[in-house]
């Protein structure tokens, strides 16, 4: 095992490989209680007619699964200490944008991502993945991410109480002195104290604390089961196999639009978070990325897993950076978080203390985070800052991810042609344009 790892070559044991698994674990350990909770639109109370809530425990479950599936595929196929789950980002678009917005049944849903995975399967063994990326200007690119991050902080805004509904300006500041808007009022400061003190793992032991807090005072009632810890595995039977079941209901325009937002959003993330991760360990080549075919393979091959299983598109995570800053170097890492993600399975009974008030700080937290690469857009040329500004504004003002990017991708072939820049323009954008121009057409 040490001679396939290549633990000589990376200068690397098994002692540093497993604390290294442990800490991107931990680092990422929030979207066990995360993910269910935004799918299952716990807090939600109004659900669009004929739309139904999916399964809460069968969701736990499915991303325990489908984290210790992709973070296997990345560790024994590509070699890489790069931690998978389900993104937090595509989570909230399934749940808010997607069933919530649109009011296409969760199961319709499943079948829209894995549509996309098998989709980015197929981009991958053709190597087409490459075209498209040069394809997408890296502003935009940039510009998805921040937008995402925007919609995500907004969400957790909202489930925290600060943020409410106001017939006079349609938003408005919530009621502090409210018990739980306090309780995730003191989430948030304890989350962004633990991460400005460089606690590994600070968004998850955040929760946590939060959690505790609010069973102390009474806010939230303890969970049953051993101990108020672990209890049996959720069964998965609510999710299994709804994605192929439905499979024939994604033949439609709102559908279309909703698979390439999956893909879209993955495939960059992806990406970006393979370069991320493989610089700082210093497993690039050449400011090349060795075996990057077999890294995004793994990835859409956890998507379509996840998929069958019962959840959203599952990821590469940018804090498997907390294990490689931890010391690890080899694909060892990332088998050590997917065995921890079997390990976590038995600790469901968690999921009922994990409220929308502890829930809130991780999403404003993330988003903050995602929100970093504002300082990369070129905002001093405004046929650029026209469509990444519309893009990220509109994410959280539309309420989705999916109309923020249609409206980017509209304006940028706009404002480029105005300003005489035609000859940079990759005609995959017309294309794209095309297509989003339809999608408004027949949205309204």
């Amino acid at each position: 095992m040490k001679k396939y790892f290549r633990f000589e070559e990376l200068g690397t044991n098994y002692k540093t490989e497993f604390m290294a698994g442990l800490t991107t674990f931990l680092a990422m350990a929030y979207i066990l209680f995360v993910n269910p909770a935004n799918l299952a639109l716990v807090g939600v109370e109004n659900l669009p007619e004929g739309v139904t809530r999916i399964d809460q425990g069968a969701v736990f479950t499915a991303t325990a699964i489908s984290g210790a599936i992709g973070s296997l595929f990345m560790g024994v196929i590509a070699k890489y200490p790069i931690g998978l789950a389900p993104g937090i980002g595509l989570s909230a678009f399934f749940a808010y944008t997607v069933v919530l917005g649109y009011g296409i049944p969760w199961q319709t849903a499943l079948s829209g991502v894995l549509a996309s995975g098998l989709i980015f399967v197929l981009l991958t063994l053709t190597g087409l993945r490459e075209k498209i990326i040069n394809a997408i200007p890296a502003n935009l690119k940039l510009a998805v991410g921040v937008g995402i991050g925007f919609f995500i902080a907004f969400i957790g805004f909202q489930n925290a109480g600060i943020i409410v509904g106001n017939e006079s300006t349609l938003v408005a500041i919530g009621d502090l002195t409210s018990p739980t808007v306090m309780l995730a009022t003191f989430g948030i400061v304890i989350s962004v104290v633990l991460l400005s003190l460089n606690i590994k793992g600070g968004i998850f032991f955040g929760m946590i604390l939060t959690a505790i807090v609010g069973m102390v005072t009474g806010l939230i009632d303890p969970p049953s089961g051993l101990g108020g810890i672990v209890g049996e595995v959720p069964s998965l039977a609510p999710t299994f196999g709804q994605a192929f079941a439905h499979f024939g209901d994604i033949f439609n325009m709102d559908m279309l639009v909703v698979i390439l937002t999956f893909l879209f959003v993955d495939f960059f993330d992806t990406a970006g978070t393979l370069v991320a991760v493989a610089t700082q360990a210093g497993l690039m080549k050449d400011n090349k990325l060795p075996r990057a075919g077999k890294a995004l393979f793994a990835d859409s091959a956890a998507t379509v897993a996840g998929a069958v299983v019962g959840t959203s598109t599952t990821t590469s995570y940018i804090e498997s950076s907390a294990g490689v800053a931890a010391g690890g170097r080899s694909g060892f890492t990332a088998v050590v978080t997917a065995g921890l993600f079997i390990l976590a399975l038995f600790f469901s009974p968690l999921l009922s203390v994990i409220t929308p008030e502890v829930t809130a700080p991780a999403l404003i937290i993330v988003g903050v985070l995602m929100s970093s690469s504002l300082k990369d857009i070129e905002w001093d040329k405004f046929e650029i800052a026209v469509p990444a500004f519309l893009t990220i504004a509109a994410m959280p003002l539309t309420y989705s991810i999916a109309t923020g990017i249609a409206i980017g991708f509209i304006f940028y072939p706009i404002t480029m042609i105005m300003k005489g820049r035609i000859k940079e323009i990759n005609p995959i954008m017309y294309l794209l344009f095309v297509i989003f121009v339809l999608y408004f057409v027949f949205l309204s």
